[in-house]
């Protein structure tokens, strides 16, 4: 399989995917939906970005580790408190990253 099909079939995939959800949101009129249901998909993003993110912060060499000495773990620790407290995903992110470089710098 050379390039041009291989990003053919991932681009292709991309729209499908992509033409699916829109008409699941686009189609249907809001005042069809459900209140709980309109309610519960503001949680999708999070809930997308924690599975993304989770097997980096336990699993960042390929086995399990929870020791001090896995940097990603305590800068995503650090990242989740900032995010409780202050409920701004920008500053969460710049925490976790900078507690990262730091920990990665240092140590």
């Amino acid at each position: 399989m050379n390039t041009i099909s291989l990003w053919g079939i991932i681009i292709g995939g991309m729209l499908v995917t992509y033409a699916i959800r829109l008409s699941f949101i686009a189609l249907v009129p809001q005042e069809r939906m459900p209140d709980l249901f309109r309610r519960s998909l503001r949680y999708v993003p999070p809930a997308v970005l924690a599975a993304l993110i989770t097997p980096e912060l336990f699993r960042p060499e390929g086995p399990f580790d929870i020791s001090l000495g896995n940097h990603r773990l305590l800068a995503g620790a650090v990242a989740a408190i900032v995010a409780w407290r202050s409920r701004n995903t920008w500053l969460t992110i710049a925490t976790g990253m900078a507690v990262l470089w730091l920990l990665s710098h240092v140590t």
